[in-house]
């Protein structure tokens, strides 16, 4: 054997084995590791059990629940009882705080800190009914803007934008006084009808974007009835932004109920209190008194804030454009 013959069987040795560890690296590269797929929701709640502000305000909102649903097992006294009413004098027309009554009690002597805890129920139900009202009403009108599109939309959207040109709060104090004879229930409708109009814009948004996209043409292509494609594919695929939304209206929902009895709106029966009727009634003892609204005040606050928390978070989490 020759040189040139030895070189060539060299050289072709070499570019067997190159053309091995080239297409071993190939194989390696293009090879799709064995691991479970992740949904949407497991990798969200991935992100915000990492996330201290969700904690934050799940923990907020977790004891504002604990403290609703066993008010009357935290609660010292009766939120009604006049335990104090005799030292409920013209010249102190607040009594102060003492053993047994930690906060001290209201005008008419009834301990505070049970009219607070017992507060936070009926707190609970306006935001949460509130907010389930207004639900209603933007499921009705966004699934009809949506869904059916043409002059519906038109006439939907239309009476949307005339409902957002005015502001939330401005719009539920006009609804509240339309109603005539203040209640609790009033407040829960006026509040719930200001949010409407968010809640229609957000479903039929998501609705629009859903009306494109693959799966719904192609169910479109199969035959599949426009009722079913509404209510089976676009609907249920819509209302991850909604409920998520709906979680941070619990919060201005609490708000603006504090704001209608602050203005006199509110429920005027204080036998069952509730925050911001406790807030409305300490006005004429703000400046003698101004515990009577600082602690309404800041339970109103915290408990917002708990929940706008966690309403931001959520979105975040959900929202890929918004993931950090």
């Amino acid at each position: 054997m020759g040189v040139f013959d030895r070189k060539k069987e060299r050289i072709d040795e070499l570019a067997r084995s190159g053309s091995t560890a080239v297409l071993e690296r190939t194989d390696e590269a293009g090879a799709i590791k064995d691991s479970e797929g992740v949904s949407l929701f497991a990798s969200a709640w991935r992100r915000l059990r990492r996330n201290p502000m969700f904690l934050f305000g799940l923990a907020i909102v977790a004891i504002f629940l604990f403290v609703a649903l066993f008010a009357p097992l935290l609660a010292r006294h009766n939120p009604v009882t006049q335990y104090l009413i005799s030292e409920v004098t013209p010249n102190t027309p607040i009594p102060p705080a003492q053993p047994g009554f930690p906060l001290g009690g209201d005008d008419q002597g009834r301990d505070l800190l049970s009219r607070l805890i017992w507060g936070s129920r009926q707190t609970l139900l306006v935001g949460v009914g509130a907010t389930i009202a207004g639900l209603a009403g933007g499921l009705i009108l966004g699934t009809l803007a949506g869904a059916l599109g043409g002059w519906v939309d038109s006439v939907v959207m239309r009476i949307v934008d005339v409902m957002l040109s005015v502001p939330s709060l401005l719009l539920a104090v006009s609804v509240a006084v339309l109603f005539g004879q203040a209640s609790q229930w009033t407040v829960i409708l006026a509040i719930g009808i200001a949010q409407v109009p968010i809640f229609a814009r957000l479903l039929r948004g998501s609705m629009l974007a859903q009306r494109g996209s693959d799966h719904v043409l192609a169910a479109r292509a199969l035959g599949v009835p426009e009722r079913s494609i509404v209510f089976r594919h676009m609907l249920p695929n819509s209302l991850g932004p909604v409920l998520v939304q709906a979680t941070m209206v619990v919060a201005t929902s609490i708000i603006d109920a504090a704001a209608l009895s602050f203005l006199g709106l509110g429920n005027p029966d204080d036998s069952s209190p509730e925050w911001g009727q406790m807030l409305g009634n300490s006005e004429q003892f703000i400046d003698t008194y101004p515990h009577m609204a600082f602690y309404p005040a800041i339970c109103i606050i915290v408990v917002a804030l708990g929940f706008t928390l966690v309403g931001e978070s959520l979105r975040e989490a959900l929202d890929p454009k918004s993931r950090r």
